[in-house]
């Protein structure tokens, strides 16, 4: 790779773009729009480097451009790199020209994390040897430096923006609907073709039969699909009076009911990874066992605190509209729910929530973050709180038996926490505060 390259972005993916590229005694230059950058000790001094914002010089005058997954290839400067022949990739592109590894990769608006971790835990316990890398784990370049039988990728929309030839043996698409519309000026159909590239050069292409999103461009003879979905597909659900089955070729194998699954959304996320694993052909028997001992990881649906019959549940990987919609429908049954929404909500048409709260009479919501009068204006019956602290200490006056205090935003979390993770931490912290004050 003798070009004049450039790394833009410097998180944990522009930082592991740096340390492969110097394993191979390249010398990129880097820049990062922020001043002091997280990871600003970990360049070396010999490495050109701009901070502050970006460089029109540099950036025309590369041969190839490493961008991070967090900026926009509809950056102006970019398009302007681009149209002058400059090739932009990201760091999965970069990994996929080393990659020898068989690669299973995992995308979808939602789920995607649930999804990867339980391939992951499934293929571990039939002893393969795996490591999980991409939106989640490893960033994809460290991957390289483990021999392994299958890497498991979970991919976001932003990174599969940059990829042009990712060779993938199994890929899946969970489900698709309306998110990061901030990033995407022609809407969800410019959304949905990003999320579309993992079939590309896919062996086997796993999709929900039920989300026509989903459905691959172009169906090709050396390719096989498999399909899921709650209600099409080879792996579907059957409901039967209280239960729900998980069922092959309406089959049943898997009363969901006797897991410890938690919704829906998660019962078809076990679809997908069952998909998966009969590909690989692995026990039934290990599978299901795995899927039915599976727990929520934190901040989907996370139990966090009970006390006096009244529930508080850390939703914070909630990020958009479906998910937010996902948890209610999981809780309908609840007496009331107490509901704390907002953050920054990335141009999504927070009106469709409005539609499922209204035809609800157990949801009170108070709304918090940049998005609060938006949220006010288009359901008036909300309580307006600047803060999730404001907002639990209102609550917590008012909950009753029975009652769920849910955490699930439908919003990014960027304009008061570091990110999701770091909302829902902040959540646990001031629910036991509160509850056990000192």
């Amino acid at each position: 790779m003798n070009k004049k390259i450039l790394i833009i972005g410097l998180g944990l993916t522009g930082i592991s773009c740096l340390n492969f590229l110097l394993k191979k005694n390249i010398i990129p230059s880097v820049m990062d729009i922020s001043n002091y950058p997280k990871f600003i000790k970990k360049i070396p001094s010999y490495v050109p480097c701009h901070l502050g914002y970006f460089k029109k010089d540099w950036i025309l005058n590369s041969q190839l451009i490493i961008l991070s997954p967090g900026i926009s290839i509809f950056n102006n400067l970019l398009l302007e790199a681009k149209k002058k022949g400059i090739e932009i990739i990201g760091d999965i592109e970069l990994f996929a020209r080393y990659n020898k590894t068989p690669v299973i990769a995992i995308t979808g608006t939602n789920g995607k994390s649930t999804v990867t971790n339980m391939i992951g835990k499934i293929m571990k316990k039939n002893n393969f040897n795996v490591s999980i890398g991409g939106n989640i784990g490893y960033p994809v370049l460290d991957l390289l430096s483990f021999v392994r039988d299958f890497y498991i990728l979970e991919i976001s929309s932003f990174q599969l923006e940059t990829i042009k030839k990712l060779d993938v043996y199994i890929a899946v698409i969970l489900n698709i609907s309306e998110d990061h519309m901030d990033r995407y000026p022609l809407g969800i159909q410019q959304y949905r073709n990003f999320k579309l590239h993992i079939y590309k050069h896919a062996s086997i292409c796993i999709y929900n039969a039920d989300n026509i999103l989903c459905y691959p461009k172009y169906f090709k003879k050396k390719k096989k699909y498999i399909t899921f979905g709650e209600f099409s597909g080879k792996y579907t659900l059957c409901y039967n009076k209280k239960d729900v089955y998980l069922q092959i070729n309406h089959q049943k194998i898997l009363n969901f009911n006797k897991t410890k699954l938690i919704g829906i959304h998660n019962y078809l996320n076990a679809l997908a990874v069952l998909a998966v694993t009969d590909v690989l052909k692995i026990s039934k028997k290990i599978s299901l066992q795995q899927i039915s001992n599976y727990l929520n990881m934190d901040h989907i649906l996370q139990i966090i605190h009970i006390e006096n019959g009244v529930t508080w549940i850390n939703d914070s990987k909630s990020t958009n509209i479906s998910s937010t919609k996902a948890a209610l429908k999981y809780l309908h049954k609840k007496k009331r729910i107490w509901l704390l929404l907002g953050g920054y909500d990335k141009n999504c048409k927070l009106y469709l929530l409005k539609k499922y709260l209204q035809k609800k009479n157990n949801i009170n919501v108070y709304c918090f973050g940049v998005l609060r009068k938006k949220i006010l204006s288009i359901y008036p019956k909300a309580k307006i709180v600047k803060t999730i602290h404001q907002g639990i200490e209102q609550i917590i006056k008012l909950v009753e038996y029975g009652d769920v205090v849910l955490l699930s935003p439908a919003c990014s979390s960027i304009d008061q926490f570091k990110n999701f993770k770091h909302r829902g931490q902040e959540f646990v912290r001031l629910v036991k505060k509160f509850h056990n004050p000192k």
